[in-house]
C-alpha cells in the first residue's frame, strides 16, 4: 500500500491564505437534479398525505404495506429492543444518556420579567415546541448516538411529543436505534425515510403529525429536504462534511494524533482533517504515524481519500499563530493537545467544539462526554452554535404598561410614530397619554 502524500502548508508562505482559502473551499451546490427528484417528492407528499409516503417508501426502501400506521412501531417495541441488545451496549446507552440528559439540564432557560419605575412590567417568556421531529439515517449507517444528541434536548427542553423517523429498507430494523429512542423517550417512530419523511414531518400527513422543527442528519436528499421545507418549519442546520482540526504542541504521542485525525477521516471522502504545530519534526512523526496505522483500519480507502485531498499539515510560528489560523477555519471539532489548554482556549473565538487537553479525545465527545455532538460545520461556527436545549424553545417578549408608563412612552412613541408617517400608530400611543383622550 503506498504511502499518502498530505498537503504540508506554512503560515509562512506568501501564499498560505489563498491555497488554505482553497483547500477548505466545499461545494454544497445541490445537483439540479437532486433538488427536482426532492421537489416532486415534497409537493407529492404535501398534496397526497400517506399515499405518497407509501409509494416512495415501496420505491426507495422497497417496503410494502397496506397503511402508514402498519410503518409505526409503538413503545412495545422500543422496549422489546432494549432488552434485546448486549447488554454491554445498553449499559453504555444508558451511561451516555444519563451524562447527556444531565449536561442539557443544565441550559435549560426559565422565563423572566422586571418592573420599572412605573410599574411597567417587561420580561420574557420561554416555551418549548410543541412537536419536533428527528431524522435519523437508517440501513448501514445506524447511529444510535445521534438519536441521544438529538431527543434527549428535546425532552429536557419540555417538548411534549418527538416524533422519529427512521427508514429501514428492505425491513431491516436497526435495534440499537429502537433501544435509544427508548431511553432518550421519543414518543413514536415512524419506519420512513427520505425527502418523503422530510415532507410528511413539514406538512403532517393522516397518519404522521406535522411538526414544529425538524433536527437531525441524512443524505442529500434528506439535507435539500430540510433546506425546502424551512420556513414552513424550523430545522437544526445544513451540515457540511465532519471536520476535525487539532493544535498540538509536539508532546502528545504521534499515534494519538493520526487516530484522531483519521476519527473524522473515515466519515467519508469529503471529511477534513488538520493537524497544525509549531513543531516540524512532530509534523513528520504525525505523518509518519498515519502510514502505518492505515493499513489497520477498516474504512482505510475512505481514510485514504478524505486525508489525501482534504486533509493538511499546518506549520505555524507559535501557539498563537495556531490559534489565529484554527479562528480563521471556524472548525466544527477543535482539539488542543497543549501542555496548558487553559491558556490557549482564551485566544480561540470560533469552533464548535473545543476538546481540552491530551486526553481528550474528540471520539468521546461524538458519545458519551455529555455536551451535543450536532455542532456546525464549514466555518458557520463563526457565527452557529452546538444544537441545544435552546434549539426546542422559543421566547416571547411579554410587555404589560401601567397608566403611568404609557402615559410617559406614549410620548415617545408619538413623536417617532410621526416621524415614521404612521399616524395610527401615533394615535394608538396618543389615546393612553393622559389629557390627550
Amino acid at each position: 500500500m503506498t504511502d499518502i502524500n498530505i498537503t504540508r502548508l506554512n503560515a509562512s508562505q506568501s501564499d498560505f491564505d489563498s491555497v488554505l482559502a482553497k483547500l477548505l473551499a466545499w461545494d454544497d451546490s445541490v445537483d439540479h437534479q437532486v433538488n427536482e427528484s426532492v421537489r416532486h417528492i415534497l409537493h407529492e407528499v404535501k398534496t397526497r398525505g400517506d399515499q405518497a409516503v407509501l409509494e416512495f417508501t415501496e420505491k426507495f426502501d422497497r417496503l410494502t404495506v397496506g397503511s402508514v400506521s402498519e410503518l409505526e412501531m409503538d413503545q412495545t417495541r422500543l422496549q422489546a429492543a432494549l432488552e434485546v441488545i448486549p447488554q454491554d451496549q445498553r449499559v453504555a446507552l444508558e451511561s451516555a444518556a444519563a451524562r447527556i440528559r444531565d449536561y442539557h439540564q443544565r441550559q435549560n432557560q426559565t422565563s423572566w420579567q422586571y418592573e420599572d419605575e412605573d410599574g411597567t412590567v417587561l420580561g420574557q417568556k420561554v416555551t418549548p415546541l410543541d412537536r419536533a421531529g428527528l431524522y435519523v439515517p437508517g440501513g448501514k449507517a445506524a447511529y444510535p448516538s445521534s438519536v441521544l444528541m438529538n431527543a434527549i434536548p428535546a425532552k429536557v427542553a419540555g417538548v411534549s411529543e418527538v416524533i422519529m423517523v427512521v427508514p429501514t429498507p428492505d425491513g431491516v430494523v436497526n435495534d440499537m436505534v429502537l433501544a435509544s429512542a427508548a431511553i432518550a423517550g421519543v414518543d413514536r417512530v415512524f419506519t420512513v425515510g427520505g425527502a418523503q419523511a422530510v415532507g410528511a414531518l413539514a406538512y403532517g400527513t393522516e397518519t404522521i403529525p406535522a411538526v414544529d422543527k425538524i433536527v437531525g442528519p441524512g443524505n442529500i436528499f434528506v439535507a435539500t429536504a430540510k433546506r425546502e421545507v424551512f420556513g414552513t418549519v424550523g430545522i437544526d442546520m445544513i451540515a457540511g462534511p465532519s471536520e476535525i482540526l487539532v493544535i498540538c504542541d509536539g508532546k502528545t504521542d504521534p499515534d494519538w494524533i493520526a487516530m484522531d485525525l483519521f476519527s473524522q477521516a473515515e466519515h467519508d471522502e469529503q471529511a477534513q482533517s488538520i493537524l497544525i504545530s509549531p513543531d516540524a519534526a512532530f509534523l513528520d512523526a504525525v505523518e509518519a504515524s498515519i502510514n502505518k496505522l492505515l493499513p489497520t483500519m477498516e474504512r482505510a480507502e475512505i481514510i485514504r481519500t478524505s486525508m489525501t485531498d482534504r486533509a493538511a499539515l499546518i506549520q505555524v510560528a507559535d501557539l498563537s499563530e495556531a490559534a489565529d489560523v484554527s479562528n480563521r477555519i471556524a472548525p466544527e471539532h477543535l482539539e488542543l493537545s497543549v501542555e496548558n489548554p487553559n491558556a490557549l482556549v482564551e485566544e480561540i473565538r470560533h469552533a464548535g467544539a473545543i476538546f481540552m487537553g491530551r486526553y481528550t479525545a474528540e471520539a468521546l465527545g461524538d458519545y458519551c462526554a455529555g455536551p451535543n455532538h450536532v455542532l456546525p460545520t464549514s466555518g458557520t461556527a463563526r457565527f452557529s452554535s452546538p444544537l441545544g436545549v435552546y434549539d426546542f424553545q422559543k421566547r416571547s417578549s411579554i410587555i404589560g404598561f401601567s397608566a403611568g408608563g404609557a402615559d410617559r412612552m406614549g410620548r415617545v412613541a408619538s413623536v417617532l410614530a410621526r416621524g415614521e408617517g404612521l399616524t395610527a400608530h401615533a394615535r394608538s400611543a396618543e389615546y393612553r397619554i393622559k389629557g390627550e383622550q
